[in-house]
Protein backbone atom coordinates (compact mmCIF):
# COMPACT_ATOMS: atom_id res chain seq x y z
CA UNK A 1 0.00 0.00 0.00
CA UNK A 2 1.53 3.01 -0.77
CA UNK A 3 1.68 5.91 2.05
CA UNK A 4 -0.64 8.22 0.64
CA UNK A 5 -3.55 5.67 0.94
CA UNK A 6 -2.82 4.29 4.18
CA UNK A 7 -5.31 5.94 6.99
CA UNK A 8 -4.24 9.40 8.38
CA UNK A 9 -3.95 7.60 11.78
CA UNK A 10 -1.29 5.12 10.61
CA UNK A 11 0.67 8.00 8.68
CA UNK A 12 0.98 10.09 11.80
CA UNK A 13 1.67 7.06 13.77
CA UNK A 14 5.39 8.16 15.68
CA UNK A 15 8.33 6.88 14.73
CA UNK A 16 10.23 7.04 17.97
CA UNK A 17 9.93 7.93 20.82
CA UNK A 18 10.26 11.90 20.50
CA UNK A 19 7.32 11.78 18.20
CA UNK A 20 5.36 10.07 21.27
CA UNK A 21 2.40 13.15 22.52
CA UNK A 22 0.90 12.32 25.53
CA UNK A 23 1.56 9.71 28.46
CA UNK A 24 4.39 11.71 29.89
CA UNK A 25 3.72 10.11 33.40
CA UNK A 26 5.42 6.82 31.76
CA UNK A 27 7.62 8.53 28.88
CA UNK A 28 9.48 11.73 30.18
CA UNK A 29 12.75 11.38 31.34
CA UNK A 30 13.47 9.21 34.47
CA UNK A 31 9.86 7.84 34.05
CA UNK A 32 9.42 4.16 33.53
CA UNK A 33 8.99 3.37 30.11
CA UNK A 34 11.43 5.30 29.32
CA UNK A 35 14.34 4.01 30.91
CA UNK A 36 13.51 0.56 29.62
CA UNK A 37 13.62 2.13 26.20
CA UNK A 38 16.70 3.61 27.43
CA UNK A 39 17.81 0.66 29.18
CA UNK A 40 17.50 -1.79 26.00
CA UNK A 41 16.06 -4.46 28.45
CA UNK A 42 13.02 -5.75 27.34
CA UNK A 43 10.29 -6.81 29.75
CA UNK A 44 6.70 -8.33 29.43
CA UNK A 45 3.93 -5.59 30.28
CA UNK A 46 0.38 -5.07 30.07
CA UNK A 47 -0.12 -1.49 28.37
CA UNK A 48 -4.09 -0.30 30.28
CA UNK A 49 -5.78 2.61 28.67
CA UNK A 50 -8.52 3.21 27.00
CA UNK A 51 -8.77 3.63 22.68
CA UNK A 52 -6.44 5.85 20.99
CA UNK A 53 -3.85 6.71 23.96
CA UNK A 54 -1.06 5.15 22.24
CA UNK A 55 -0.98 1.21 23.39
CA UNK A 56 -0.39 -0.09 19.85
CA UNK A 57 2.27 3.03 18.94
CA UNK A 58 4.29 2.24 22.13
CA UNK A 59 4.45 -1.97 21.49
CA UNK A 60 6.03 -1.23 17.91
CA UNK A 61 8.38 1.86 19.58
CA UNK A 62 9.37 -0.67 21.91
CA UNK A 63 10.15 -3.35 19.27
CA UNK A 64 11.93 -0.95 17.85
CA UNK A 65 14.01 -0.06 20.33
CA UNK A 66 14.70 -3.94 21.38
CA UNK A 67 15.69 -4.64 18.18
CA UNK A 68 13.22 -7.12 18.35
CA UNK A 69 10.69 -9.02 15.77
CA UNK A 70 7.22 -7.48 16.33
CA UNK A 71 4.25 -10.16 16.04
CA UNK A 72 0.87 -8.99 16.54
CA UNK A 73 -2.40 -10.72 17.54
CA UNK A 74 -5.58 -9.42 17.70
CA UNK A 75 -7.46 -11.10 20.49
CA UNK A 76 -10.81 -10.08 18.87
CA UNK A 77 -10.35 -11.86 15.54
CA UNK A 78 -7.57 -14.66 16.77
CA UNK A 79 -7.27 -17.40 18.91
CA UNK A 80 -5.17 -20.56 19.48
CA UNK A 81 -4.05 -21.19 15.71
CA UNK A 82 -2.64 -17.57 15.69
CA UNK A 83 -0.98 -18.15 19.26
CA UNK A 84 0.51 -21.25 17.75
CA UNK A 85 1.88 -19.70 14.54
CA UNK A 86 3.05 -16.54 16.96
CA UNK A 87 5.47 -19.16 19.01
CA UNK A 88 6.76 -21.03 16.06
CA UNK A 89 7.97 -17.74 14.22
CA UNK A 90 9.65 -16.74 17.18
CA UNK A 91 11.40 -20.00 18.11
CA UNK A 92 12.69 -19.69 14.17
CA UNK A 93 13.71 -16.06 14.96
CA UNK A 94 15.99 -17.42 17.85
CA UNK A 95 16.84 -20.17 16.57
CA UNK A 96 18.24 -18.21 13.14
CA UNK A 97 21.81 -19.82 12.11
CA UNK A 98 22.53 -17.10 10.31
CA UNK A 99 21.05 -13.89 12.94
CA UNK A 100 18.98 -15.13 15.98
CA UNK A 101 16.76 -12.17 17.27
CA UNK A 102 14.54 -11.58 19.76
CA UNK A 103 10.72 -11.00 19.82
CA UNK A 104 8.12 -9.29 20.92
CA UNK A 105 4.56 -10.79 20.85
CA UNK A 106 1.92 -8.03 20.94
CA UNK A 107 -1.61 -9.04 21.50
CA UNK A 108 -4.23 -6.30 21.00
CA UNK A 109 -7.27 -6.16 23.83
CA UNK A 110 -5.74 -9.27 25.80
CA UNK A 111 -9.24 -9.29 27.65
CA UNK A 112 -10.79 -11.00 25.15
CA UNK A 113 -8.80 -14.00 25.42
CA UNK A 114 -10.02 -16.74 28.02
CA UNK A 115 -8.48 -18.54 30.63
CA UNK A 116 -6.79 -21.19 28.24
CA UNK A 117 -5.98 -18.81 25.50
CA UNK A 118 -3.87 -16.51 27.95
CA UNK A 119 -2.34 -19.23 29.71
CA UNK A 120 -0.87 -20.11 26.47
CA UNK A 121 1.77 -17.95 26.79
CA UNK A 122 2.51 -18.74 30.49
CA UNK A 123 5.58 -21.26 29.20
CA UNK A 124 6.77 -19.00 26.57
CA UNK A 125 7.06 -15.58 28.65
CA UNK A 126 8.62 -17.83 31.06
CA UNK A 127 11.31 -19.43 29.16
CA UNK A 128 12.26 -16.14 27.46
CA UNK A 129 11.31 -16.90 24.04
CA UNK A 130 9.66 -13.79 23.45
CA UNK A 131 8.69 -10.66 25.55
CA UNK A 132 4.92 -10.36 26.35
CA UNK A 133 2.90 -6.94 25.48
CA UNK A 134 -0.80 -6.88 25.96
CA UNK A 135 -2.70 -3.87 25.82
CA UNK A 136 -6.25 -3.76 27.23
CA UNK A 137 -9.16 -0.69 27.64
CA UNK A 138 -10.20 -3.16 30.56
CA UNK A 139 -9.66 -3.37 34.07
CA UNK A 140 -6.50 -5.75 34.09
CA UNK A 141 -7.08 -6.95 37.26
CA UNK A 142 -10.60 -8.45 36.30
CA UNK A 143 -9.38 -9.58 32.62
CA UNK A 144 -6.11 -10.72 32.59
CA UNK A 145 -5.24 -14.20 34.42
CA UNK A 146 -3.45 -13.43 37.29
CA UNK A 147 -0.48 -16.21 36.25
CA UNK A 148 -0.04 -13.76 33.59
CA UNK A 149 -0.76 -9.91 35.50
CA UNK A 150 1.91 -11.54 38.08
CA UNK A 151 4.83 -11.77 35.43
CA UNK A 152 3.89 -8.41 33.25
CA UNK A 153 4.51 -4.75 34.36
CA UNK A 154 1.23 -3.40 34.13
CA UNK A 155 1.57 0.68 32.84
CA UNK A 156 -1.24 2.91 33.46
CA UNK A 157 -2.14 5.22 30.26
CA UNK A 158 -4.04 8.18 30.05
CA UNK A 159 -6.62 9.58 28.07
CA UNK A 160 -4.97 13.05 25.94
CA UNK A 161 -5.56 15.97 27.31
CA UNK A 162 -7.08 19.00 25.32
CA UNK A 163 -3.46 20.31 24.11
CA UNK A 164 -1.80 16.83 22.90
CA UNK A 165 -5.25 16.19 20.80
CA UNK A 166 -4.40 20.08 19.56
CA UNK A 167 -0.97 19.32 18.82
CA UNK A 168 -2.18 16.35 17.03
CA UNK A 169 -4.87 18.08 14.51
CA UNK A 170 -1.73 20.79 14.22
CA UNK A 171 0.85 17.92 12.89
CA UNK A 172 -2.32 16.28 10.88
CA UNK A 173 -2.86 19.47 9.43
CA UNK A 174 0.85 19.81 8.60
CA UNK A 175 0.77 16.87 6.93
CA UNK A 176 -2.09 16.99 5.04
CA UNK A 177 -0.78 20.91 3.60
CA UNK A 178 -4.14 22.16 1.51
CA UNK A 179 -6.72 22.35 4.85
CA UNK A 180 -6.99 24.65 7.70
CA UNK A 181 -9.34 24.81 10.41
CA UNK A 182 -10.48 27.71 12.31
CA UNK A 183 -10.10 27.70 16.68
CA UNK A 184 -13.62 26.43 17.56
CA UNK A 185 -13.42 24.15 14.97
CA UNK A 186 -10.77 22.66 16.85
CA UNK A 187 -12.08 23.49 20.05
CA UNK A 188 -15.26 21.36 18.87
CA UNK A 189 -12.97 18.48 17.69
CA UNK A 190 -11.03 18.05 20.47
CA UNK A 191 -14.37 17.57 22.69
CA UNK A 192 -15.49 15.27 20.06
CA UNK A 193 -12.14 12.90 20.31
CA UNK A 194 -12.92 12.76 24.14
CA UNK A 195 -9.19 11.61 25.07
CA UNK A 196 -9.14 9.67 21.64
CA UNK A 197 -6.44 9.96 18.86
CA UNK A 198 -7.74 7.60 16.74
CA UNK A 199 -11.34 9.40 16.72
CA UNK A 200 -9.81 12.72 16.52
CA UNK A 201 -8.06 11.54 13.27
CA UNK A 202 -10.95 9.83 12.10
CA UNK A 203 -12.85 12.53 12.00
CA UNK A 204 -10.43 15.07 11.00
CA UNK A 205 -9.79 12.86 7.51
CA UNK A 206 -13.65 12.96 6.63
CA UNK A 207 -13.54 16.33 7.13
CA UNK A 208 -10.62 17.42 5.47
CA UNK A 209 -11.90 14.58 2.04
CA UNK A 210 -15.14 16.11 2.11
CA UNK A 211 -13.87 20.00 2.61
CA UNK A 212 -11.06 19.19 -0.88
CA UNK A 213 -14.19 17.54 -2.68
CA UNK A 214 -15.52 21.37 -1.94
CA UNK A 215 -12.85 22.87 -2.46
CA UNK A 216 -13.13 24.54 0.74
CA UNK A 217 -9.63 25.63 2.59
CA UNK A 218 -10.57 26.76 5.68
CA UNK A 219 -13.37 24.65 8.23
CA UNK A 220 -15.45 26.48 10.34
CA UNK A 221 -17.64 24.89 13.00
CA UNK A 222 -20.95 25.56 11.31
CA UNK A 223 -20.00 24.01 8.48
CA UNK A 224 -18.36 21.26 10.62
CA UNK A 225 -21.14 20.43 12.65
CA UNK A 226 -23.09 20.05 9.56
CA UNK A 227 -20.51 17.78 7.72
CA UNK A 228 -20.25 15.49 11.36
CA UNK A 229 -24.23 15.61 12.40
CA UNK A 230 -25.56 13.71 14.99
CA UNK A 231 -22.29 12.16 15.83
CA UNK A 232 -21.44 15.57 17.80
CA UNK A 233 -24.52 15.16 19.58
CA UNK A 234 -22.76 12.28 21.73
CA UNK A 235 -20.30 14.30 23.12
CA UNK A 236 -20.27 17.67 25.26
CA UNK A 237 -17.23 20.39 24.58
CA UNK A 238 -15.94 19.65 28.20
CA UNK A 239 -13.82 16.74 26.72
CA UNK A 240 -14.01 15.03 30.27
CA UNK A 241 -12.29 11.74 30.38
CA UNK A 242 -13.61 7.87 30.67
CA UNK A 243 -12.74 7.86 34.39
CA UNK A 244 -13.45 11.04 35.24
CA UNK A 245 -17.09 10.60 34.34
CA UNK A 246 -17.34 6.95 35.78
CA UNK A 247 -16.32 7.92 39.03
CA UNK A 248 -18.98 11.03 38.64
CA UNK A 249 -21.65 8.31 37.67
CA UNK A 250 -20.65 6.54 41.13
CA UNK A 251 -20.23 9.40 43.15
CA UNK A 252 -23.97 10.24 42.14
CA UNK A 253 -25.63 7.27 43.00
CA UNK A 254 -23.29 6.96 46.64
CA UNK A 255 -24.80 10.83 47.13
CA UNK A 256 -28.25 9.59 46.35
CA UNK A 257 -28.73 12.31 43.47
CA UNK A 258 -31.03 9.70 41.09
CA UNK A 259 -30.95 12.51 38.35
CA UNK A 260 -27.71 13.01 38.19
CA UNK A 261 -26.67 9.42 38.29
CA UNK A 262 -29.01 8.93 35.24
CA UNK A 263 -27.11 11.69 33.54
CA UNK A 264 -23.91 10.90 34.18
CA UNK A 265 -25.43 7.29 32.69
CA UNK A 266 -26.92 8.80 29.90
CA UNK A 267 -23.77 10.49 29.20
CA UNK A 268 -21.79 7.39 29.32
CA UNK A 269 -23.58 5.44 26.95
CA UNK A 270 -24.47 7.94 24.27
CA UNK A 271 -20.56 8.17 24.25
CA UNK A 272 -19.96 4.56 23.62
CA UNK A 273 -19.01 3.33 26.76
CA UNK A 274 -19.57 -0.50 26.92
CA UNK A 275 -22.11 -1.34 29.10
CA UNK A 276 -21.34 -4.42 30.02
CA UNK A 277 -18.67 -2.41 32.11
CA UNK A 278 -20.93 -0.04 33.44
CA UNK A 279 -23.49 -3.08 34.86
CA UNK A 280 -20.39 -4.73 36.57
CA UNK A 281 -19.60 -1.03 38.17
CA UNK A 282 -23.15 -0.62 39.30
CA UNK A 283 -22.65 -4.42 41.38
CA UNK A 284 -19.73 -2.75 42.83
CA UNK A 285 -21.95 0.04 43.97
CA UNK A 286 -24.40 -1.93 45.38
CA UNK A 287 -21.73 -3.86 47.60
CA UNK A 288 -19.74 -0.57 48.37
CA UNK A 289 -22.19 1.86 48.84
CA UNK A 290 -25.42 0.70 50.13
CA UNK A 291 -24.41 -3.10 51.28
CA UNK A 292 -26.70 -4.17 54.13
CA UNK A 293 -28.66 -1.45 54.73
CA UNK A 294 -30.75 -2.83 51.23
CA UNK A 295 -29.52 -6.27 50.59
CA UNK A 296 -32.37 -6.21 47.78
CA UNK A 297 -29.53 -3.48 45.85
CA UNK A 298 -27.48 -6.28 45.07
CA UNK A 299 -29.56 -8.54 43.77
CA UNK A 300 -31.64 -5.39 41.78
CA UNK A 301 -27.71 -4.61 40.14
CA UNK A 302 -26.98 -8.62 39.12
CA UNK A 303 -30.47 -9.09 37.30
CA UNK A 304 -29.70 -5.84 35.98
CA UNK A 305 -26.49 -7.25 34.18
CA UNK A 306 -28.39 -10.42 33.12
CA UNK A 307 -30.89 -8.33 31.47
CA UNK A 308 -28.58 -6.28 29.30
CA UNK A 309 -26.76 -9.66 28.72
CA UNK A 310 -29.94 -11.30 27.27
CA UNK A 311 -31.35 -7.42 25.16
CA UNK A 312 -28.10 -5.78 24.78
CA UNK A 313 -28.47 -1.98 23.33
CA UNK A 314 -30.42 -0.46 22.86
CA UNK A 315 -33.36 -2.16 24.41
CA UNK A 316 -30.92 -3.39 28.04
CA UNK A 317 -30.26 -0.32 28.41
CA UNK A 318 -32.95 0.75 30.20
CA UNK A 319 -32.74 -1.50 32.70
CA UNK A 320 -29.21 -0.08 33.67
CA UNK A 321 -31.54 3.36 34.01
CA UNK A 322 -33.89 1.63 36.28
CA UNK A 323 -30.85 -0.14 38.21
CA UNK A 324 -29.25 3.29 38.74
CA UNK A 325 -32.19 5.06 39.29
CA UNK A 326 -32.68 2.23 42.56
CA UNK A 327 -29.30 2.45 43.86
CA UNK A 328 -29.71 6.32 44.35
CA UNK A 329 -32.18 6.29 46.01
CA UNK A 330 -31.74 2.85 48.28
CA UNK A 331 -30.21 3.94 51.86
CA UNK A 332 -26.62 3.52 52.14
CA UNK A 333 -24.11 1.92 54.23
CA UNK A 334 -20.45 1.64 53.53
CA UNK A 335 -20.49 -0.64 56.57
CA UNK A 336 -19.51 -4.14 55.36
CA UNK A 337 -17.15 -2.44 52.60
CA UNK A 338 -15.16 -0.53 55.75
CA UNK A 339 -15.23 -3.82 57.85
CA UNK A 340 -14.07 -5.55 54.90
CA UNK A 341 -10.72 -3.33 54.36
CA UNK A 342 -10.27 -2.89 58.80
CA UNK A 343 -10.50 -7.06 58.38
CA UNK A 344 -7.92 -7.31 55.31
CA UNK A 345 -5.25 -4.32 57.17
CA UNK A 346 -6.13 -6.49 60.79
CA UNK A 347 -4.32 -9.49 58.75
CA UNK A 348 -1.73 -8.53 56.94
CA UNK A 349 -0.51 -6.56 60.37
CA UNK A 350 -0.89 -10.09 62.63
CA UNK A 351 -0.01 -12.75 60.29
CA UNK A 352 -1.92 -15.84 59.90
CA UNK A 353 -2.75 -16.97 63.56
CA UNK A 354 -3.57 -20.38 64.15
CA UNK A 355 -7.15 -22.16 63.87
CA UNK A 356 -8.06 -23.09 67.94
CA UNK A 357 -8.91 -26.71 68.48
CA UNK A 358 -12.13 -26.39 69.25
CA UNK A 359 -12.96 -24.96 65.94
CA UNK A 360 -11.26 -27.10 63.37
CA UNK A 361 -12.81 -30.16 61.45
CA UNK A 362 -11.95 -33.61 62.86
CA UNK A 363 -12.71 -36.10 59.93
CA UNK A 364 -9.97 -38.87 61.07
CA UNK A 365 -9.45 -40.93 63.80
CA UNK A 366 -5.76 -38.96 64.36
CA UNK A 367 -7.91 -35.33 64.82
CA UNK A 368 -9.92 -36.49 67.02
CA UNK A 369 -7.63 -38.07 69.40
CA UNK A 370 -5.63 -34.80 69.19
CA UNK A 371 -8.54 -32.93 70.48
CA UNK A 372 -9.70 -31.37 67.14
CA UNK A 373 -13.28 -29.75 67.64
CA UNK A 374 -13.58 -31.76 71.12
CA UNK A 375 -14.80 -28.58 72.60
CA UNK A 376 -16.91 -27.04 69.89
CA UNK A 377 -20.37 -26.04 71.16
CA UNK A 378 -23.67 -27.16 68.29
CA UNK A 379 -25.04 -23.51 68.43
CA UNK A 380 -28.47 -25.32 66.80
CA UNK A 381 -28.41 -27.41 69.81
CA UNK A 382 -28.73 -24.15 72.12
CA UNK A 383 -31.33 -21.93 72.74
CA UNK A 384 -32.28 -20.03 70.10
CA UNK A 385 -29.59 -21.29 67.92
CA UNK A 386 -26.98 -19.14 69.60
CA UNK A 387 -24.25 -20.68 71.66
CA UNK A 388 -24.05 -17.25 73.77
CA UNK A 389 -20.34 -16.81 75.25
CA UNK A 390 -18.76 -18.67 72.66
CA UNK A 391 -15.33 -17.71 71.33
CA UNK A 392 -14.60 -17.95 67.69
CA UNK A 393 -11.62 -15.75 67.18
CA UNK A 394 -7.66 -17.14 67.55
CA UNK A 395 -6.43 -18.17 70.50
CA UNK A 396 -5.36 -15.11 72.53
CA UNK A 397 -6.41 -12.39 69.86
CA UNK A 398 -8.99 -10.38 71.58
CA UNK A 399 -12.52 -9.85 69.11
CA UNK A 400 -12.59 -6.75 67.60
CA UNK A 401 -15.84 -5.33 66.32
CA UNK A 402 -14.89 -4.73 62.33
CA UNK A 403 -18.58 -4.30 61.80
CA UNK A 404 -20.59 -1.44 62.62
CA UNK A 405 -24.12 -1.02 61.05
CA UNK A 406 -25.34 1.87 60.36
CA UNK A 407 -28.52 3.35 61.41
CA UNK A 408 -30.05 3.36 57.97
CA UNK A 409 -32.79 0.62 56.38
CA UNK A 410 -32.08 -3.24 57.10
CA UNK A 411 -29.06 -2.04 59.11
CA UNK A 412 -31.57 -0.90 61.96
CA UNK A 413 -32.28 -4.43 62.39
CA UNK A 414 -28.96 -5.62 62.07
CA UNK A 415 -27.51 -3.33 64.58
CA UNK A 416 -30.92 -4.44 66.88
CA UNK A 417 -29.45 -8.17 66.75
CA UNK A 418 -26.17 -7.31 67.30
CA UNK A 419 -26.51 -5.60 70.53
CA UNK A 420 -28.75 -8.62 71.69
CA UNK A 421 -26.04 -11.45 70.53
CA UNK A 422 -23.75 -9.18 72.81
CA UNK A 423 -25.79 -9.13 75.86
CA UNK A 424 -26.42 -12.59 75.81
CA UNK A 425 -22.41 -13.36 75.62
CA UNK A 426 -22.27 -10.98 78.29
CA UNK A 427 -24.88 -12.80 80.51
CA UNK A 428 -22.96 -16.08 80.05
CA UNK A 429 -19.55 -14.84 80.38
CA UNK A 430 -20.88 -13.07 83.74
CA UNK A 431 -22.99 -16.71 84.71
CA UNK A 432 -20.20 -19.08 83.47
CA UNK A 433 -20.28 -20.74 79.79
CA UNK A 434 -22.46 -23.26 79.39
CA UNK A 435 -21.58 -26.75 78.58
CA UNK A 436 -21.05 -28.28 75.37
CA UNK A 437 -23.98 -29.69 73.49
CA UNK A 438 -23.02 -31.04 70.49
CA UNK A 439 -24.73 -31.72 67.07
CA UNK A 440 -27.28 -34.72 67.49
CA UNK A 441 -26.40 -37.80 65.48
Amino acid sequence: MHPSDQPLAERLRPQSLAQVIGQSHLLSDGMPLRVAFESRSPHSCILWGPPGVGKTTIARLMASAFDANFISISAVLGGVKEIREAVDLAEKYASSPVHPSRTLVFVDEVHRFNKTQQDAFLPHVESGLFTFIGATTENPSFEVNSALLSRATVYVLEPLNNLDLTNIIERALALIGSIELDTESKETLVAFADGDARRLLNALETLCTVAQHEKITTINVEWLTKVMGQRLRRFDKGGENFYDTISALHKSVRGSDPNAALYWLVRMLEGGADAKYLSRRLIRMASEDIGLADPRALSVAVDCAQVFERLGSPEGELALAECVVYLSIAPKSNAVYSAFNQTKALIKAQGTLPVPLHLRNAPTKLMKDLSYGAAYRYAHAEENAFAAGENYWPTGMMPTEFYQPVERGLEIKIAEKMRWLKEQNEKAHQSGVPEKKVKPT
